[in-house]
């Protein structure tokens, strides 16, 4: 497989200069995976305030989703906060311009939630730059001790934490690689605006120093791509990046 063959949807801000410094296809539409699991804690956090307590049972539960990107803990929230309903209740409070809930065909799918780079940017924005305290260390917190693999199994130290020493954070998404748990492409409904058939594998998070840079690389690859393919196909596309304020990882 050639970089050619794969779409790929980038946003890199630097929020010490205020500005982007890559865009490519920023704007254009992918199905989220676990990447909505930003959005998904977001709004159980949302009207805590102001002391932002969080029970035992949730906490628990939230850090699992945000480190090891535990699908049934996404689905019990999705369940308990109804859904495309909470998509809508963010996208309004974060100013989001391209995000939307599952399509029709799909309503009880948080992971075919469409996202954008630009907007994951946005997002990653509102936690370092607005968010109150409590809000954006505990998901920060989490988001920066990211464990080596998912729940499932699957190996999440592609993409940015391949290519950045330790002191990254990350929300990664996977979605349709033969043995995830998470959903798999569907071939059956492609009339889909969101493409649902290819494979997905995304990285997000932010590098450097005060988390200096928020980097958003968003793929989709054939049907069939092996997950070490696309995982090394994702690494080469962010190490081509420029990152102000990252270090990069030492190749031994």
């Amino acid at each position: 497989m050639t970089l050619r063959e794969v779409t790929a949807g980038i946003a890199v801000f630097d929020r010490e200069a205020g500005r982007f410094v890559d865009q490519q296809n920023a704007d254009q539409q992918f199905r989220s995976a676990s990447v909505v699991k930003l959005l998904i804690a977001l709004d159980f956090l949302w009207d805590r305030g102001p002391g932002y307590g969080v029970p035992d049972a949730d906490r628990e539960r939230l850090q699992v989703m945000l480190r090891s990107s535990d699908d049934d803990a996404a689905s019990y929230y999705w369940e308990e906060r109804d859904g495309a309903a909470l998509v809508e209740r963010m996208v309004g409070r974060l100013g989001l311009t391209h995000t939307a809930g599952p399509p029709a065909s799909h309503p009880g799918f948080w992971g075919y939630v469409a996202i954008t780079a630009a907007d994951t940017v946005r997002i990653y924005r509102y936690l370092l730059d607005e968010a109150p305290q409590p809000v954006r260390e505990f998901v920060m917190g989490h988001l920066h001790h990211a464990t080596r693999n998912g729940t499932d199994g699957f190996d999440q130290y592609f993409g940015i934490a391949s290519v950045f020493a330790p002191g990254f954070s990350i929300k990664q998404g996977w979605s349709g690689f033969h043995g995830s748990s998470g959903y798999q492409s569907d071939r059956t409904k492609p009339e889909s605006v969101v493409d649902l058939v290819s494979d997905a594998l995304h990285t997000t998070g932010t590098v450097g120093a005060d988390d200096r840079t928020i980097v958003a690389v968003y793929t989709l690859h054939p049907c069939g791509t092996p997950y070490e393919q696309a995982y090394a196909t994702v690494t080469e596309l962010t190490a081509a990046l420029t990152v102000p304020g990252g270090v990069r990882a030492q190749v031994s």
